[in-house]
């Protein structure tokens, strides 16, 4: 067990009501490693927390500490676990399935009734020096691998469960709607995937700019160029906006026997465009998370296929949670990362 018994961990009391507090260091269980945290990312989840107090049904009805996109070190080992781990730099899966019902034994964990979901109501996140995670779900980063890079193998993890719901293979083409962090990671993704051909619609032109320096083939400015009907039909369409007219486009844009992959966090309810998918036999699925994703994940951005360090475009310490999750506002802004230990110099 660590010497350190103490810890500080930024904690949400409210609707933008942030705090910093001294907290214990979480108990080590049989099976678990403690880790202490490297680099946290900020998603858009947390954001909406902190502006909004929930997301769908899950409401902020306590304290909760934000953060699941993490990396960092482990210091500490449960027992049934390899001591030899203590020391080993990984990036942290972050989930609790219960590994025994119908969803987790078919090998849908991330569909588990009874998940444990970091930074998801009522489970703390990683906006903290240390945290505990199963052993299996802290994965090992090579040397080449940054903790940044590391930290961000969660957002990477979403990009690689949607271009394979959406079938890419060596010579797709895919259409991307909305060029934030998640639809730049699923343009790289796309890409490692095989797709030639990549479109990606924006409204604002850094990011479709931004797009094309991260594996997009072409972009598309959406009130100028109708997505649904003035580009060539596409296998697969991901919608990383959650904007209405995007995914009803986005889906008129698919051709026949394609599929599309809903991403982005959009209105609980849309209007679809239900004769296109019917008479092209179009697919039309969501993801929730991933399963088996971060093995895939650590050989692409050790391989140097995806880039994640220069996705990061803001650095803050723990007492500055308040500021990265603001940054977003920065049309400059793409991914901002929090260090519990300190920004590092």
């Amino acid at each position: 067990m660590t010497s350190i018994q103490r810890q500080r961990t930024s904690v949400l009391l409210g609707t933008q009501d942030l705090t910093v507090e001294d907290r214990p260091v979480p108990e080590v269980e049989p099976g678990d490693v403690l880790v202490r945290v490297a680099a946290v990312g900020v998603c858009g989840s947390d954001v909406h927390y902190y502006r909004h107090g929930r997301i769908g049904d899950f409401v902020v009805e306590e304290p909760l500490v934000l953060g699941h996109e993490l990396s960092g070190t482990i210091t500490a080992v449960g027992a049934g676990v390899d001591p030899a781990r203590v020391g080993e730099r990984v990036a942290v899966e972050p989930q609790r399935p219960c590994h025994r019902c119908a969803q987790c034994l078919a090998g849908r964990y991330n569909l588990c009734p009874h998940m444990r979901f970091y930074a998801t109501p009522p489970v703390d996140g990683a906006f903290a020096e240390f945290v505990t995670i199963e052993a299996e779900f802290a994965h090992a980063l090579p040397d080449s691998v940054s903790f940044e890079a590391g930290a961000l193998l969660e957002p990477l993890s979403v990009g690689i469960a949607a271009v394979r719901k959406a079938g890419i293979v060596p010579g797709s083409s895919v259409l991307i709607a909305g060029a934030g962090p998640i639809g730049i990671i699923c343009a790289q993704a796309a890409r490692a995937f095989g797709a030639t051909r990549i479109v990606v619609s924006d409204l604002v032109p850094e990011r479709r700019s931004r797009a094309l320096q991260y594996g997009a083939t072409e972009v598309v400015d959406p009130t100028v160029v109708s997505v649904a009907s003035d580009i060539a039909p596409v296998d697969a369409f991901i919608d990383a906006s959650g904007a209405p007219r995007a995914v009803s486009d986005g889906i008129k844009a698919v051709g026949p026997a394609g599929a599309a992959v809903l991403v982005g966090l959009g209105n609980s309810e849309m209007t679809l465009p239900v004769e296109h998918i019917q008479n092209l036999e179009v697919t039309v699925t969501g993801i929730f998370r991933y399963t088996g994703t971060w093995p895939v994940a650590i050989g692409l951005v050790a391989s140097g296929q995806i880039d994640l360090d220069s996705l990061v475009t803001g650095r803050f310490g723990l007492g500055e949670v308040r500021e990265a999750l603001e940054s977003d506002t920065d049309p400059e802004s793409l991914k901002s990362v929090v260090y519990p230990g300190g920004v590092p110099a």
